[in-house]
């Protein structure tokens, strides 16, 4: 909210005027008529502790009324860098799944494909519709203390935040009406419009009304709330996997009625549970003969299977690379310094410093399987050390960036707290960037993490216009 002199940043200006004028009493009423309305709506988001599976906490997802603004030209720059990205990823995928010519020419080593858990060889030679394999994806931005965006981590198999973008700026819109009206925002409505045109664009046959199904694992879900409020809002369909059908290589849904063929199916599953013909046979959540019917080209699935090895944290280091292969630019958003650690160098580097840097593994999300040096005990130091010596490859050490901070509002008291910004790219026939994206809060003092499932919370993100 305030650059380094300490003068109010412009973007900022209605809204600080705002808050300070308004009286803690009805900063107090606002709030408690916030969480009231998350409440009765079932905003929520599973919080998992430290033993997962006896303390799985359902919550609402903690929200700051304190909205985040970004000036219209530092989003544009944004705006550009995003689609950049997703279209040198989406030429990625087609290229493993095909030639692999990034790979013959040496931009990426093999192994760092084949030997990928998210690498699905069912995938080799089958052209998806469209040609397009990251539907949705979710860009993780942080920004340093000179004001330059970097990516943190692509998410490209099944990023969640949607509903909470949406939700959040509705509840911001009807209860913070005032500061809304005063502020030049760019809407994101629409975007919910763009949402399913992109599905509907990767429809086989290029069917004009083409049947919508969202394929949750059920209400037990951790973004169960999402599924469903998506489905409703685009009027799809919302079903599990014992609703659909396969016969003679098409995906039905089961209607009172009868049978109807489903065109389209935006799956919130991993691969390994989308088909226990084709992956796991133990699966209770998938469709029996699904991958049939998306090789025979009556189906449709977003995104594809076997787009996780695109958003691998070890291959997120190459993607810069992958835009000058594919697109023949330089990258608009830069990676945050990377280290490779079976790379020789890099992981004596990284052994050196490990007090220095945040390592990650490569092929979990949502904040686990992750240590930042910095915070971290010895104990916590020397078991990640055994572990990267163990198995070099699964790992990949990042510089501790200095993530930006934005004021909440804690106790009737505004306090700085590290964010990081979700953007959404919605991709098909055209491609659309939701205005702003998803804020994520580091609700701890001091933390620097932000995911929902370790206690972060979020706000609101107004892109103002020109």
């Amino acid at each position: 909210m305030f650059d380094p002199s300490g003068s109010i940043r412009p973007q900022y200006a209605s809204i600080h005027a705002q808050f300070a004028t308004m009286s803690p009493a009805l900063q107090s009423i606002r709030q408690q008529a916030l969480k009231q309305r998350m409440i009765e709506e079932g905003i929520t988001f599973t919080l998992y502790q430290s033993d997962q599976t006896e303390k799985a906490l359902e919550r609402t997802i903690p929200f700051d009324y304190i909205p985040r603004a970004i000036a219209a030209e530092e989003w544009e720059i944004v705006d550009r860098g995003l689609r950049q990205r997703v279209q040198a990823l989406n030429a990625f995928l087609h290229d493993i799944y095909h030639q692999q010519q990034i790979i013959q020419d040496g931009i990426i080593p093999r192994r760092m494909i084949v030997s990928n858990i998210y690498f699905r060889p069912e995938m080799m030679s089958l052209d998806v519709p469209g040609g397009v394999y990251i539907t949705t994806s979710g860009i993780d931005l942080i920004r340093d203390e000179h004001g330059q965006y970097f990516v943190l981590e692509d998410n490209l198999r099944s990023p969640s935040g949607f509903s909470y973008l949406f939700r959040g700026r509705a509840l911001m819109r009807e209860l913070f009406h005032d500061l809304y009206l005063q502020s030049s925002v760019m809407d994101v409505e629409r975007s919910i419009n763009a949402f399913l045109s992109s599905l509907r664009s990767i429809a086989p046959n290029g069917k004009k009304d083409p049947v919508i199904a969202l394929l949750t694992p059920g209400a037990y879900n951790s973004a169960y709330f999402e599924h469903t409020f998506l489905a409703q809002q685009m009027g799809i369909y919302l079903v599990e996997g014992r609703d659909l059908l396969y016969k003679d290589h098409k995906i039905y849904i089961r209607e009172l009625n009868g049978l109807r063929q489903v065109d389209v199916i935006y799956r919130r599953i991993d691969d390994e549970f989308l088909d226990p013909l084709a992956f796991n046979p133990q699966s209770l959540l998938g469709i029996p003969g699904v991958m049939n019917a998306y090789r025979a080209g009556n189906v449709a699935i977003a995104n594809a299977p076997g787009t996780g090895v695109a958003d691998d944290k070890a291959i997120y280091a190459y993607v810069p690379d992958m835009i000058r292969y594919y697109l023949h630019e330089e990258p608009i958003l830069s990676n945050v310094p990377t280290y490779i650690l079976d790379r020789k160098d890099d992981y004596e580097y990284v052994m050196e410093h490990l007090r220095e840097l945040v390592v990650k593994e490569t092929s979990l999300s949502g904040g686990y399987g992750m240590l930042i040096g910095p915070s971290a005990t010895e104990w916590e130091l020397a078991e990640f050390a055994k572990a990267i010596q163990a198995n070099p490859s699964r790992y990949i050490a990042q510089k501790t960036m200095k993530l930006s901070t934005a004021p909440i509002m804690h106790e009737g008291t505004m306090t700085p707290r590290h964010i990081d910004l979700r953007g959404f790219v919605l991709k098909g026939t055209e491609n659309h960037v939701i205005p702003g994206g998803l804020t994520r809060v580091a609700l701890v003092e001091g933390s620097l993490v932000v995911n929902s499932s370790q206690g972060g919370g979020v706000k609101d993100t107004w892109v103002l216009k020109k």
